[in-house]
């Protein structure tokens, strides 16, 4: 997709490519009320700026669209639309030794447990370990931190899926 087909796609077919970017129905519409877009830069900006401006319900929402870190069964069933943009998010578990993928279930379902959604990390390029440890981190912080931080998490998602879809 280039920049000036997403600008000129018909306003379903556009909500269609922002979803697979970021599942937030609010986000969705803004971005595809925004457009034309000048270059993509100012798509970036725009999508910062509609992200902001979502509320924690928006931010749920979003969340809904992700597997659990390292389910395996949960990203090849959930949310197939994501399938071929979120390749490669997730593959710092592919490697990862049994007892730490383990680890990483318990603490995502300690989290699940807790906060009410699953754990929200921008994993491109991170370890097992490391996302079990900011897991781990993260874990006794308040709901209401975790909506923060999983929010921070979730645009630098959307911004490299941006990225991804763009030629």
């Amino acid at each position: 997709m280039t920049l000036n087909e997403l600008n000129t796609l018909a306003s379903d077919e556009a909500s269609a490519w922002f979803e697979q970017c970021c599942a937030s129905k609010t986000w969705i519409y803004m971005m595809v009320n925004a457009r034309p877009y000048s270059d993509t830069n100012a798509l970036t900006e725009q999508a910062k700026s509609a992200w902001a401006k979502c509320s924690n319900s928006d931010y749920l929402e979003a969340f809904t669209a992700h597997p659990m870190i390292g389910d395996v069964d949960s990203l090849r069933k959930k949310f197939a639309n994501t399938k071929a943009i979120a390749a490669g998010e997730q593959s710092g578990t592919a490697s990862a030794p049994e007892a730490v993928l383990q680890q990483l279930k318990e603490a995502n379902q300690a989290y699940l447990d807790k906060h009410g959604f699953i754990f929200i990390i921008c994993a491109t390029g991170l370890s097992a370990q490391t996302m079990l440890e900011a897991l781990q981190a993260r874990l006794p912080n308040s709901t209401q931190q975790e909506i923060v931080n999983a929010a921070a998490e979730q645009i630098q998602i959307t911004l490299l899926r941006i990225n991804k879809s763009l030629s």
